[in-house]
């Protein structure tokens, strides 16, 4: 198992279909950073006609893996030219917004950027006969590009990666009875812990290369969503979609990461039923769909709170599990607090910041973030 990782590396341009369309596509998503340097996207795309960038015959002809590729595409361009700008704007052309909904319908995803496309489906590696790493992984596709931008998104691509054993063994412990060895169960918990041992350190490896100011005046603009943003409270028009009916989605974050919900459901490690909850539950519709249904296996099946309640040798491991998951959300809620709490008290003198006491996914992060931590925290054994 790879995590939720792709099994090959994402595709970086298109093989099996050679249209003049899907040559447009690759070449716009390239050249984003140079087309908002210089404030030429939205001449560009103002350019184009209805169809130039069709996604039907991909759709029909076209491999999953291309299709992906896609959807990073138009998910990168729609949002550099809807948050490109010094204001955000609520009106999609239909040039965009046509096949993006269409790509988006196809992989039963809201068209929007989410982790999926910013981070899971947008990496290569650099040596191809070396593993993933921090050395190793660069991204595809950027808004302006630079260390910074690409630091932030691969330190996510390693995380998911370093997650491989924890998601493995979660599944495995999610699939544990009355009957299983508690020696068995014991070894699960222990790759468990090792595996978020790995998370952490790469997490924390997360200001190396990653500067507060840029993040949160270079980066973080473009990954916003239009739902509970203020700067977007009328929502966004996809021209001749949805009726024209303005449609409101939450924006990328890494609350869409199926890792803490798998963690979650397999260790029975719950959240309060509040409007926290219910976030949490909405993230999972912008996740690819075989990760959902992974994650509501694992918390369906799972009896392993029930399993160390009833077994004292387990229940040193089990702590150990809840110690490295609590560790993550604080370092989560620290950065939290650097990367964007600070910064938004200084003046932004570029694009849309959005809120700054909301995160990139329309939430009061800070609270929610210290919840998240602090429940971790009381349900250890």
């Amino acid at each position: 198992m790879k995590g939720f990782l792709p099994i090959d590396e994402p595709l970086q341009g298109y093989s099996s279909i050679n249209e003049n369309s899907l040559t447009k596509l690759q070449e716009l998503a390239t050249n984003l950073p140079k087309l908002l340097l210089t404030d030429r996207l939205e001449t560009n795309i103002t350019m184009m006609s209805d169809d130039d960038l069709c996604v039907d015959s991909l759709i029909q002809n076209g491999s999953l893996e291309e299709i992906k590729l896609s959807m990073v595409q138009l998910s990168f361009i729609a949002h550099a030219y809807i948050l490109g700008g010094s204001k955000p704007k609520n009106n999609l052309p239909r040039v965009i917004a046509k096949p993006w909904v269409s790509i988006s319908r196809k992989l039963e995803r809201p068209p929007v950027l989410s982790y999926a496309s910013y981070c899971l489906d947008n990496w290569y590696l650099i040596n191809s006969e070396e593993p993933i790493n921090l050395n190793n992984v660069a991204l595809i596709n950027n808004f302006l590009g630079g260390i910074d931008e690409d630091w932030f998104v691969t330190i996510h691509v390693c995380i998911e990666d370093a997650a491989r054993d924890a998601m493995e063994a979660s599944k495995l412990i999610s699939q544990c009875t009355e009957e299983s060895e508690e020696s068995y169960i014991e070894e699960l918990l222990n790759r468990i812990s090792q595996s978020m041992q790995e998370v952490n350190n790469i997490f924390e490896r997360m200001p190396e290369r990653c500067d507060p100011y840029v993040y949160y005046h270079r980066v973080r603009p473009f990954i916003f969503g239009s739902k509970d943003n203020p700067d977007l409270e009328n929502g966004i028009v996809y021209q001749g979609e949805f009726g024209d009916v303005p449609q409101f989605y939450r924006g990328e974050t890494g609350a869409q990461s199926s890792i803490m919900p798998t963690l979650d459901g397999a260790l029975g490690i719950e959240h309060t039923k509040d409007s926290l909850r219910h976030y949490l539950n909405e993230m999972r519709d912008y996740m690819p769909k075989e990760h959902r249904q992974f994650i509501e296996e694992v918390e369906t099946s799972s009896m392993t709170k029930k399993l160390v309640s009833e077994s004292s040798l387990l229940i040193s491991s089990y702590n150990d599990c809840l110690e490295q998951i609590r560790a993550f959300r604080a370092l989560h809620l620290k950065y939290a607090q650097t990367y964007i709490h600070n910064q938004s008290k200084q003046k932004n003198p570029f694009g849309a910041g959005g809120s700054t006491i909301h995160g990139t996914g329309g939430t009061p992060f800070m609270s929610y973030l210290k919840k998240h931590r602090d429940e971790t925290e009381q349900q250890k054994q």
